[in-house]
């Protein structure tokens, strides 16, 4: 499968590398943390590295390291407004379950 991400996240990544002014793309990982026991981690990246796994889509690329691709694989990453806040969110369909605060997930 792969890593991909929606027009709304591609748009909203694109502006942010332009205004930037660098940048090849982001890079989504997972680190160990939570009471759920793993988070997103999401960063942008200014090159790609040897062991990175590169997906793209509207224009966009997603870098993604080895490891954290075994939990990845499928994820959709969007990009969503609700109300007064914005941000990115992870459809990804190997969660099993989040914890109440939203901040970690377990697979």
């Amino acid at each position: 499968m792969a890593v991909t991400l929606t027009e709304a996240a591609a748009r909203h990544v694109s502006r942010y590398l332009i205004k930037r002014g660098q940048g090849v793309g982001v890079r989504l990982g997972v680190k160990t943390t939570g009471c759920s026991g793993m988070a997103y981690k999401l960063e942008y990246v200014d090159e790609i590295g040897a062991e990175d796994m590169v997906f793209e889509g509207f224009g966009v690329k997603v870098l993604v390291d080895p490891k954290s691709f075994s939990y990845l694989d499928g994820t959709e990453l969007d990009f969503v407004r609700e109300g007064l806040n914005e941000g990115f969110k992870f459809n990804n369909p190997k969660e099993r379950d989040r914890c109440g605060c939203g901040e970690s997930f377990r697979v």
